[in-house]
């Protein structure tokens, strides 16, 4: 009987331990992968009031259909806007070289290697009306 009741626990236990593993790995891999936050805004000014998700201070307040996606555990985002002027702080400068891991609908894939304009930490492309911008991550992945 001591033989049944030994083998029982045995066994609850293994499914115990194994079916806690596969809760880990899952975990670890969305850790890994971060959290997304998908934010939308009226209207630039509006944006910049949510503590939150607050958008940088070069977008313009006058700046439409603001929408972003965050990576709640790092710093990349995307960013898309509608109208407004760029201000002076918005210079000219060199594509992201770093390849976005965020994806929307909105986002053309590659458009960060299409940027023109630094804004801060922002690589900035305007086309037509739109206004797209990429903040990459700057956050270090220690772990392997």
């Amino acid at each position: 009987m001591n033989t049944k009741i030994t083998a029982a626990v045995l066994a609850a236990a293994t499914a115990t331990v194994a079916l806690s593993g596969c809760g880990l790995k899952e975990g670890l891999t969305e850790k890994a992968n971060g959290h997304v936050k998908t934010v939308g805004y009226a209207t630039g000014a509006e944006g910049k009031w949510d503590k939150d998700a607050r958008l940088p201070e070069w977008v313009p307040d006058g700046a439409a259909s603001v929408t972003e996606v965050i990576r709640t555990t790092g710093s990349e985002r995307l960013l898309k806007f509608t109208g407004g002027t760029l201000p002076a702080l918005c210079v000219p400068g060199a594509a992201a070289t770093q390849a976005a891991t965020l994806s929307a609908q909105w986002w053309p894939q590659g458009q960060e290697s299409r940027t023109d304009k630094v804004c801060g930490e922002w690589h900035v492309l305007v086309q037509g009306a739109d206004v797209y911008a990429f903040k990459p991550e700057t956050l270090v992945n220690t772990r392997s």
